[in-house]
């Protein structure tokens, strides 16, 4: 497995022959969690820290913020990264277990990967959250996963062509769900 960044780098701007370099790959899921889906699943949590302790929680429905007290900082990015982590699991696990039903091979090890790379965008894209007016920014690096996500799912779960569209849009259904369901939670800390 190359570096993080090199790995980053290669799914954000060249994903199709990245996909098909991670799909050759031998790689232990041990090393896709501690090299990649942690270092990067904390990009976001740590930014939103960062911006939340600046520049205060928002308000909603209003352009006010309130001074947040660090007690509250830190659980709500400590909530985010383990949402982030769990997200990617479950999402690794739909892959997998979704994949015979359209042709494809069940693998945890693929699903994981296409999980965790695919959140690539999603997770380096959290860096804007530490300005509170950049959020659209980070939520159209989290569109960009589900095109990421669209593009290797097919390649690493040996999905026929014919049977590729209906499998992505499930996943990519299921994907956006389990992102609506993640920021609720962090919402509701």
């Amino acid at each position: 497995m190359e570096t993080t960044i090199g790995r980053a780098r290669g799914i954000l701007l060249e994903p199709r022959t990245t996909w098909k370099e991670v799909d050759t790959e031998f790689t232990k899921p041990g090393e896709v969690w501690s090299k990649y889906i942690m270092p990067l699943s904390l990009i976001g949590p740590v930014a939103s820290m960062i911006g939340t302790f600046i520049f205060g929680k928002r308000v909603p429905f209003t352009s006010l913020t309130n001074p947040a007290p660090l007690s509250s900082v830190i659980s709500t990015g400590i909530a985010g990264f383990v949402v982030a982590v769990l997200g990617v699991f479950v999402l690794s696990r739909i892959i997998s277990l979704l994949a015979p039903g359209f042709s494809g091979q069940r693998n945890d090890v693929q699903g994981l990967k296409a999980a965790a790379y695919s959140s690539t965008a999603h997770w380096i894209g959290g860096v804007f959250q530490v300005l509170p007016a950049l959020n659209l920014v980070s939520l159209l690096f989290s569109l960009y996963s589900l095109v990421l996500l669209y593009v290797g799912l097919p390649i690493v779960m040996k999905v026929p062509k014919d049977r590729a569209m209906g499998y992505t849009a499930v996943v990519i259904i299921i994907a956006v769900v389990v992102f609506l369901i993640s920021g609720a939670v962090i919402a509701a800390f």
